[in-house]
């Protein structure tokens, strides 16, 4: 700078010194201090962690302890398959450690293409489009979708991932409560004439493990003449007859215009995914920003995925194991007095609910020391004033561990006072 620029920009003589800029990172100063109030209490942070080794889908080492795993959704527990391993094993030999671009230029490989085949096979459908991310895939099916004069009309529990696709896009949103039909109708009833409008359902919801009315959400808003985009990440792998999720058990089929999910739950890597019917899908990867401008899986992850959704398709006996070890676990919690999620056992996803965080953590930390690490999930990931252990089950938890498990539960309940 030179001495006339530097003369230029001085305050003038007297002036009072420029008030300091505010610190950006200030507005966290009370999270900081409530994360550091529970960990001075002497537990875990249940937020940070760290597995030393992970020995199958069911079983890791934390902290040099020998521990089961029962929240991981690892649904199909295709992680330590042979084949799927090879799979990416061969790839990585073949075509190196990364993609080094986007799909549109220079990242798409062999295995890009081939995971999209697998994906139509699976589904049964014309069209698939691979995401980086199983958050990228919703940010950027529904931003792209609904554009300026649209709406969304979404659960008021949607996912994260839900939400920010709507703030990312230009459309109106609209949200109704939660698996209540009547006021999807309602909502739906009250939009302008003439307007876009896509209807976004969840399968089965990641925190309590409860699954959407989709029949009768569906049919409402098909006669409000809405398009159905249904998340079935969390049901891909073990609902209906061919793993394909809640909207194939109620043969929704040809009703639900977009399917979105994910590679890191039942396919047991990394990735996320679209799929569809609709003859101009294609055109999705000409105008999705979140598909355009981020790098492509590395082909080792791609060729994982197609080997997993392949061998998924067959995978009765594993969807059969896992819906028993989910409804083993439900009734002996429930029978032994917890407060659960569902009545009934809906999903893979098991939600025991507590009074509040410091129950919460209590239980968490009580289980952990006895060799179970589940998940501990509080406001704002759940709803408003909600605090929860979730269990996802895998298919590869035997019915020895489920005992293991419960027996767990039952002595750190009975110690922290949740159950007597």
């Amino acid at each position: 700078m030179t001495e006339a620029a530097a003369t230029s920009h001085a305050l003038p003589a007297g002036a009072p010194p420029a008030a300091a800029d505010r610190d950006l990172m200030s507005k966290f100063d009370a999270l900081i201090a409530e994360r550091q109030a529970l960990i001075d209490t002497g537990v875990t942070d249940p937020f940070a962690i760290v597995m030393d080794e992970v020995k199958s889908p069911t079983e890791a080492v934390i902290k040099g302890k020998d521990t089961i795993l029962l929240g991981t959704y690892n649904y199909m527990g295709m992680t330590f398959d042979p084949d799927v391993i090879q799979a990416g094993k061969d790839a990585l030999d073949q075509f190196g450690s990364g993609t080094n671009g986007s799909r549109m230029l220079n990242g798409t490989f062999r295995d890009h293409m081939d995971v999209e085949d697998a994906l139509r096979e699976f589904y049964g459908v014309s069209g698939a489009i691979v995401f980086s991310t199983g958050y990228m895939a919703n940010l950027g099916m529904i931003s792209t979708l609904a554009g300026k004069g649209d709406y969304v009309i979404l659960d008021a529990d949607s996912h994260a991932s839900i939400y920010d696709g709507c703030k990312q896009g230009d459309a109106e949103i609209v949200r109704f409560r939660h698996n209540d039909v009547n006021d999807l109708d309602k909502r739906l009833g009250r939009l302008p004439e003439g307007v876009g409008k896509l209807v976004v359902l969840e399968g089965v919801y990641s925190m309590l493990g409860d699954i959407a009315p989709l029949t009768e959400m569906v049919a409402v808003a098909k006669k409000h003449g809405a398009m159905v985009l249904s998340d079935e990440a969390h049901s891909m792998g073990f609902y209906g007859p061919n793993g394909r999720g809640v909207y194939e058990e109620l043969g929704l089929e040809a009703d639900v215009d977009f399917v979105v999910g994910t590679f890191s739950k039942s396919v047991g890597t990394v990735g996320g995914f679209c799929i569809s019917n609709h003859p101009k899908f294609e055109a999705i990867r000409l105008a999705c920003r979140p598909y355009i401008f981020t790098a492509s899986l590395p082909p080792s992850v791609v060729a994982t995925a197609a080997t997993s959704i392949r061998k998924l398709m067959t995978a009765h006996d594993k969807r059969a194991r896992l819906w028993e070890s989910a409804r083993t676990l439900h009734a002996g919690l429930t029978k032994m007095g917890f407060k659960l999620g569902t009545e009934t056992c809906e999903s893979a996803i098991i939600a025991v609910i507590l009074e509040d965080q410091t129950q919460a953590v209590a239980m968490w930390q009580a289980l952990l020391d006895g060799g179970l690490y589940v998940n501990m999930a509080r406001p704002p990931a759940t709803p408003a004033g909600t605090f929860l252990l979730r269990c996802s089950l895998c298919a590869e938890h035997t019915p020895e561990q489920i005992r293991t498990v419960l027996g767990m539960f039952k002595a750190a309940g009975e110690a922290v006072g949740v159950i007597s």
